[in-house]
């Protein structure tokens, strides 16, 4: 299962440098606004990150989903809330999204199997 993690980990770090190295400059605002809309704010975090999982699933976005899977595990968040969170997105987003929770159970299962820290 850290193959799973450090695969995607290594190839979204590898693609971003790629990405970042260029003279994008919406594309480097659009990274920007990503980071701050997540930080703390009038909502935590933790709820944000919540929010882009569930929305992630929505739109059936597995490199999202696993973005924001890896978010909630540093924030706190629970495998019941998780699949709370994925039962919200398959109700608004159809039974589409289900392939999709699938794929996200298998990766919130292999963070919480290796079992890093949570800050």
């Amino acid at each position: 299962m850290g193959d799973l993690i450090n695969d995607f980990r290594s190839y979204r770090a590898k693609m971003n440098e790629k990405v970042l190295a260029t003279d994008a400059k919406i594309i480097k605002r659009v990274y920007s606004l990503d980071t701050l809309t997540y930080q703390d704010g009038v909502l935590p975090a933790k709820t944000k990150e919540m929010l882009g999982l569930a929305t992630s699933a929505v739109l059936r976005c597995d490199d999202c989903i696993k973005y924001h899977l890896e978010q909630c595990y540093r924030e706190g968040v629970t495998t019941d809330e998780i699949m709370e969170i994925f039962g919200v997105a398959c109700v608004v987003g159809g039974t589409i999204v289900i392939p999709h929770m699938r794929r996200g159970v298998e990766y919130w299962l292999a963070l919480c199997e290796q079992g890093e820290n949570r800050e």
